[in-house]
């Protein structure tokens, strides 16, 4: 299963060039963009604004007209727009949809049918601001306050009639995505703050497991060989030579703990290329994890170091806009392996030979057993890493 990402975004700031559904704009790009979704929806301003400089209307009237419509919009623009992302108090969005529901018949019933299409924007801030249920009920019953209005101007609302419920039920739909969408970002917030805290319990209990006894042990022979010194020097030496003993092994068990902490996962690095790749604007198609179950961890680090590298030569040198990673199981003469394919259509950086990272990679993989192929092909340029995947029941067996 591969996901195809085609949004185009820059360097580090990731999806801040975008709009962000759900999101307030963090930046005039993001606030321009917001301004011209919704400014296109003002189209249906168009009828009001031409009756009241058709003159058809008292100078009295078309003011009176002018003040109310300038009122409406500013009270839709304030609710839909800022409502988005950072959400009014209840009794604010209350009050600005009250003012739309007082204005869109008062201004539609005493200016004419041309100004029925107020009611498409309270329809719009219905959908868009109130919770489900209401909203369920508010949007029918607008529309047949439009009915009734446009029947005291012998007009027939059909367009209306049927554009009303259907635009205000689509932003009910908008509105939930939204909703849904901010829950799930402080859902991962959450997760991501609890991942933390249990890395750092996990960190805890291995440092103490690892050095708890053996800082124990140390103290314990340090006063020893403290009371022994004066009367049993040899005794004291041998429990000094025992005291450098177990601080080496401790250090021997802290680097090992640290390497494994420091070891990279092939699931952290597919998601974190998935990013890389698309801050960059490059068209990624990035499979999901293949299966491991076969790999030792020392292979599945060092293939993830391999797509840490390809990928890094793709963002910085290539120039791609296509980039495309698959995983393999292949069985060859010298057992299984899995392979990892790398190919994208860019010009594959300088022609003065492969490069220390390539060459640290070839050298790693070579440790974990594994071989390593790049070179440019027809289209661009390909890296192909294969690591040994054990037999099944080789898998956890001891030495």
């Amino acid at each position: 299963m591969s996901t195809t990402t085609e949004d185009r975004q820059t360097g580090q700031q990731g999806p801040e060039q975008q709009v962000r559904i759900g999101q307030g704009p963090r930046n005039r790009r993001e606030l321009m963009a917001k301004v011209l979704w919704i400014g296109v929806w003002l189209i249906f301003l168009s009828s009001p604004v031409k009756d009241l400089t058709s003159g058809h209307h008292t100078a009295g009237a078309s003011a009176a007209g002018a003040l109310g419509l300038t009122a409406f919009v500013t009270a839709y623009l304030t609710l839909v727009f800022r409502n988005i992302g950072r959400p009014f108090a209840p009794r604010v969005v209350l009050s600005l949809l009250s003012v739309l529901a007082v204005l869109a018949p008062l201004l539609a019933y005493t200016l004419g049918g041309a100004w029925l299409g107020l009611f498409v924007y309270l329809s719009v801030a219905c959908g868009a601001t109130l919770p489900i249920r209401a909203a369920f009920w508010a949007i029918p019953a607008l529309t047949v306050v439009m009915c009734l209005v446009g029947l005291h101007w012998d007009e027939r609302p059909d367009d209306s009639l049927l554009l009303v419920p259907l635009i205000g039920f689509a932003m009910v739909g908008v509105g939930q995505l939204i909703r849904t969408t901010v829950e799930l970002r402080k859902a991962r917030a959450t997760v991501a703050h609890l991942a933390a805290n249990e890395e750092r319990l996990r960190l805890a209990r291995d440092l103490h497991d690892l050095l708890g006894h053996s800082l124990s042990l140390i103290t314990l022979k340090s006063e020893l060989a403290g009371r022994m010194l004066p009367d049993h020097p040899d005794k004291a030496a041998q429990q000094v030579a025992d005291i450098e003993q177990v601080s080496r092994q401790a250090l021997v068990d802290v680097r090992e703990a640290v390497t494994g902490y420091r070891r990279p996962r092939l699931a952290a690095e597919l998601a974190g290329i998935q990013v890389a790749l698309t801050a960059a604007g490059v068209t990624a198609e990035v499979p999901a994890e293949p299966g491991l179950a076969d790999v030792p961890e020392e292979a599945e680090s060092a293939l993830a170091w391999a797509l840490r590298e390809a990928v890094t030569n793709v963002v910085r040198h290539s120039g791609a806009d296509k980039c495309l990673v698959q995983f393999t199981h292949r069985q060859t003469l010298d057992g299984p392996v899995l392979e990892l394919c790398v190919e994208d259509n860019g010009s594959g950086g300088t022609n003065n030979g492969p490069g220390n990272g390539l060459t640290g990679l070839s050298e790693r993989l070579e440790k974990a057993g594994g071989t390593l192929e790049a070179g440019r092909i027809r289209h661009g340029f390909r890296l192909v890493a294969r690591v040994p995947a054990a037999p099944a029941g080789d898998v956890g067996s001891g030495a």
